[in-house]
Order: structure tokens, then sequence, then C-alpha cells
């Protein structure tokens, strides 16, 4: 897709990206950008990898991942809203 195209047409970008198509955006017939869907939950799936691995750390990396768990925050869409 043309930049041109892309700056006219963002919110039919978006909707695309939304339902999973990664768009090549081009200028003068070269690639220059790709906008693609977020990956989503990583925070989820960090929580949970440091959940299952948490059982057999010592004490001191246990308190280690115990804060860096606590400072994850719930996923969400921040333009959900906007």
């Amino acid at each position: 897709m043309t930049a041109t195209h892309a700056s006219r047409g963002f919110s039919e970008v978006l909707d695309a990206v939304e339902h999973g198509d990664t768009i090549t955006i081009t200028r003068g017939g070269v690639p220059i950008a790709e906008i693609r869907p977020v990956p989503a939950a990583t925070g989820h799936k960090l929580a949970l990898a440091l959940d299952e691995v948490s059982a057999t750390l010592d004490d001191d990396v246990e308190r280690d991942v115990a804060a860096a768990t606590a400072l994850l925050v719930a996923e969400s869409d921040p333009w959900r809203d906007a």
C-alpha cells in the first residue's frame, strides 16, 4: 500500500490490522514500514511463566520475581475508549 493511500485511508488500515492483516507501506515502490497486530497478552504470558518457575527459585530470586510480577498490569487497549 502506498504511503498516500495509507494516510488517506488510515481508519481502514487500522481495521485491516485489527482483523489480523499486516500492511506494508511503500514509498516510490520501496517498502518502508509494516503495520501489524500487536502480539496479545504479553504481560499475561510473562506472569504465567513466572508463576511456573517461582517454586524452584531461591529466596532472593523469588523476591525479585514477586516484585517484577507486582509491576505487571492487566492488558488493555489504550485506544478502545479514545
